[in-house]
């Protein structure tokens, strides 16, 4: 084995051993890999290796703007709230019971995750299925996997349906191993997804309730916080014996029925700094009362309950509070901020009780904790204080679903016109898929269904980060023979004991179950970025024709977007699992079925449309 294919390698087990561990974001492992890719190439140290030219031709690929434009496209249609117009009409369904509905809500999510992103998708319908879980008497629970499921099985039939398919795209254009390789069709995997998709469907219809747990919310899970509160304010007095003492080392954090949100001292927060300051006179503690509470801290010594002239818990100057779960966004401007620095408290006036996120509740430290997507954060506030933030949009709030703005409702129609303009231009062979999206977010920026700012905010960048180191990964595995080497390890395996359309279809079978654990461990774009020129490579080992490497990709494809027994796998997985309040063994007890119907039935396929059988 020469020293560039040792190195490479020596790359790929590094990245994936990050990507495993999660000690640091996938983006800052795609990176760190293509910074040091790079500086090996300016030094020239080995012979097959691209120069740092070469390697950063990776920013000149179509599929990574393909994939930032459909981000804008999707944010768009977001932005004029056409998917929530569309889900508003499921509450007539719900009368038909909980089968019935869920067959209906199911075909909905994938129709529409088949032509836009379907993360955005899944994170909006989520108030929707919080909302409509209550009319059907059901835990939440029982609907949220199989969505997360349903776009997945949309997204696998179409080009655009998810980034796999675009990363594969860019791929096979690209490929010095079958140069004459036609771009993947709009609708080409249709006939592998669609079929799927039926069969899935039908499974979660008749087996969902049966499989998936009885699971709350956030809400329901932190036992020892009552759902009916109250947020009142006490100030501590001059001659007050809690001046000098750390308020929450003090009685009133010994009191059951009495929490301290924050403390605020000359009009600012202390925020963090308020676990270990001493307290002054004239020190604004901002509790949270259950109504017993609120009696016991009128009797401590020195405190002073705001505008307490009248007694009686309905006559006190405090407003009743609501808890409420709020979901940080794929784009939000939250992400990477600690619970600090968001400031809820003094931009909201929100107490922030805990935070959740895969399935654990972090609460030590949590005003240290940085925010990442798909965390769920508990907020007490009063009805007011919360629509501030519902307004602001910087949170996905789970209470209600979310009212159509007026103005770009009415822009609704231009927003899917451009989606169809992309997908019909790029389907009729006008323009390719990347030239088309582009030319959809101009219009889109032109019609003011989006401002460039919202668009720019929308890409999901430590996406397209990924993309690009993992990019850069494939050249060098290519370059310096790695990918051969795969390939032909690939081919003894299964040719050491057979041989002829047996051994074809044997190592379909080994390149199928190496993506799909792949991408269950790690994320379905560095999968595919990985396995889509191994596969190709593995086809050409077999002296296949393009027309049968062709299928060979499509198989990948399939398997890098079939995650189903993890939530880690696939970033709509991620977000039910922490919203749902999901353990990770819910996932795998009913993804591994739905993982077999994936495998046995695609194969199956592709064996039955380029007949390897014969």
């Amino acid at each position: 084995m020469e020293i560039e294919a040792i190195v490479s390698f020596i790359l790929l087990g590094c990245a994936l051993l990050s990507f495993f561990l999660e000690k640091c974001s996938v983006d800052i492992t795609a990176l760190a890999l293509l910074a040091v890719i790079l500086l090996i190439s300016c030094f020239g140290i080995f012979s097959s290796w691209p120069n740092y030219l070469q390697v950063l031709q990776v920013f000149s690929s179509e599929a990574p703007l393909t994939i930032a434009a459909m981000f804008v496209i999707s944010a768009a249609l977001n932005r004029c709230r056409v998917i929530e117009q569309i889900s508003k009409f499921l509450g007539f369904f719900c009368k038909f019971g909980y089968t019935k509905f869920m067959l209906i809500l199911l075909c909905l999510v994938a129709l529409i995750s088949a032509f836009v992103n379907n993360t955005p998708v899944v994170v909006v319908l989520l108030p929707v299925i919080f909302t409509l879980s209550r009319q059907l008497g059901v835990s939440s629970s029982k609907l949220l996997i199989p969505v997360s499921y349903a776009s997945i099985f949309g997204g696998c039939c179409t080009l655009v349906g998810t980034s796999t398919n675009i990363l594969a795209n860019g791929i096979i254009t690209s490929t010095e191993v079958y140069p004459n390789l036609e771009p993947i069709g709009m609708f080409e995997l249709s006939k592998l997804g669609l079929p799927l998709l039926l069969i899935s469907l039908g499974f979660l219809t008749l087996f969902a309730r049966r499989l998936l747990p009885e699971r709350e919310g956030l809400t329901n899970i932190l036992s020892d916080i009552e759902q009916k509160q109250f947020l009142t304010e006490a100030v501590v007095l001059k001659s007050s014996p809690l001046v000098g003492r750390i308020a929450f080392e003090s009685d009133i954090a010994k009191m059951s029925g009495t929490r301290i949100l924050d403390i605020i001292r000359h009009g600012n927060s202390l925020g963090n700094e308020a676990n270990t300051t001493k307290l002054i006179a004239g020190d604004k503690l901002i509790l949270s009362c259950k109504p017993q509470g609120i009696i016991e801290t009128k009797e401590i010594d020195g405190l002073s309950l705001v505008d307490e002239t009248k007694f009686g818990l309905e006559q006190i100057s405090t407003e009743e509070s609501m808890m409420v779960e709020a979901v940080i966004g794929p784009s939000s401007p939250l992400i990477s901020k600690t619970i600090t620095e968001a400031n809820f408290r003094s931009r909201y006036n929100l107490g922030i009780l805990a935070l959740h996120r895969k399935g654990k509740n972090l609460n030590s430290q949590l005003e240290q904790i940085r925010l990442q997507a798909s965390d769920t954060i508990l907020l007490m506030g009063t009805k007011h204080d919360i629509q501030k933030l519902r307004d602001s949009e910087e949170t996905i709030l789970l209470d209600q679903v979310m009212v159509p703005m007026e103005n770009f409702r009415n822009k609704a129609p231009l927003a899917l016109g451009v989606l169809a303009m992309v997908i019909f231009t790029a389907t009729l062979g006008w323009l390719p898929i990347s030239v088309a999206s582009l030319l959809g977010v101009a219009l889109l920026f032109l019609t003011g269904c989006i401002k460039p700012r919202e668009a720019y905010d929308s890409v999901e960048w430590n996406i397209l980060v990924l993309i690009y180191g993992m990019l850069a990964l494939g050249m060098v595995l290519e370059y310096s023979g790695a990918s051969h080497m795969i390939a032909l390890s690939v081919g003894e395996i299964t040719g050491g004991v057979l041989d002829g359309p047996t051994q074809v279809i044997a190592t379909l079978v080994v390149l199928y179950l190496i993506t799909s654990i792949l991408t269950e461990l790690l994320s379905n774009a560095a999968t595919i970025v990985i396995m889509a020129p191994i596969s190709l490579e593995i086809a050409n080992q077999l002296g296949l024709s393009s027309m049968d490497a062709r299928a060979f990709l499509l198989t990948t494809c399939v398997a890098a977007s079939a995650s189903f027994i993890t939530p880690i796998g696939y970033q709509t997985n991620t977000f039910v699992y922490s919203v749902g309040g999901y353990k990770f063994s819910d996932f795998a007890k009913i993804g591994i079925f739905l993982n077999l119907i994936y495998f046995t039935g695609t194969i199956l396929l592709v064996c039955f449309y380029w007949e390897f059988l014969s």
